[in-house]
């Protein structure tokens, strides 16, 4: 079993180590709030550079392209030649050419993000979208979920902004057209009940989830990186809205639930 580092033990992060750990995977852990890492059962590292310092595989798991460029400044020094560094954070493909232009040619990169919710990453039912050369990780990224390869590297991380932000987008439109539907006076379960027969029934179903996690905040990196990369006027204005929601710690619902309350108008 080849040995793991991970590092970033969030709310995708934790349940996700958790997956390697059952599959019996040995695994050192690393996270920037230690309290986290105390959580699971198994070696916890003072720093990344001690983490990855014996590690076949790296994982990072990370917030954005600040975290994993702070990461990569202890870790990169610290690896042997032939490992293999698994990035399934979002953070768009040029962090990802940056941390590749970092390792060289003696460590292999893959740009691994997920799509799916804190429910998906414990069950091991993510959707990973993988660039670059990904066959020495395939049994790895097989316990976490189901992976389709994108192309080259840095495509992995390039198609998940493009969904992530269909899918945040999605669910501010939601929130507008309820918010409609309450200024005609339609009935709440009603106008629910038609638009999740619609094409927009994925992001009706986002907009009112429970029991998972996806925190506005991340939301709002998500789509400052893909404004970053194109001229999106639709999610420019998607942008304004969460970033007025005002609770970046909150799930995406709440920030949804503003957005129909006219909180961020």
């Amino acid at each position: 079993m080849q040995k793991i580092a991970f590092l970033g033990l969030g709310h995708m992060g934790a349940p996700m180590a958790r997956r390697l750990l059952a599959a019996g995977h040995p695994l050192t852990v690393w996270n920037r709030t230690a309290e986290k890492a105390a959580t699971l059962d198994t070696v916890r590292a003072a720093s990344p550079a001690d983490a990855v310092r014996d590690a076949d595989v790296v994982i990072t798991m990370l917030t954005g392209p600040e975290a994993l460029a702070a990461v990569a400044d202890s870790a990169v020094p610290a690896l042997r030649p032939g490992t293999h560094w698994i990035d399934m954070s979002t953070v768009g493909p040029d962090a990802v050419r940056d941390l590749a232009a970092r390792l060289g040619t003696a460590v292999t990169l893959v740009d691994a993000p997920v799509m799916g919710s804190t429910d998906k990453a414990a069950s091991g039912e993510l959707r990973i979208l993988a660039g670059g050369e990904a066959d020495g990780v395939e049994e790895v990224l097989a316990v976490l979920g189901e992976v389709t390869r994108t192309g080259p590297l840095g495509t992995g991380a390039a198609l998940k902004l493009v969904v992530n932000s269909a899918v945040i987008g999605g669910v501010a439109l939601v929130a507008e057209s309820l918010r409609l539907a309450d200024a005609l006076g339609l009935d709440d379960t009603v106008a629910r009940s038609a638009l999740a027969g619609s094409p927009l029934g994925g992001a009706v179903a986002r907009a009112f989830a429970e029991g998972v996690h996806f925190g506005t905040g991340l939301a709002v990196k998500d789509i400052e990186l893909a404004t970053a990369a194109a001229r999106l006027p639709a999610q420019e204005a998607v942008l304004e809205h969460y970033r007025k929601a005002g609770v970046p710690d909150a799930d995406l619902s709440e920030a949804a639930a503003r957005i129909r309350a006219g909180s961020t108008v």
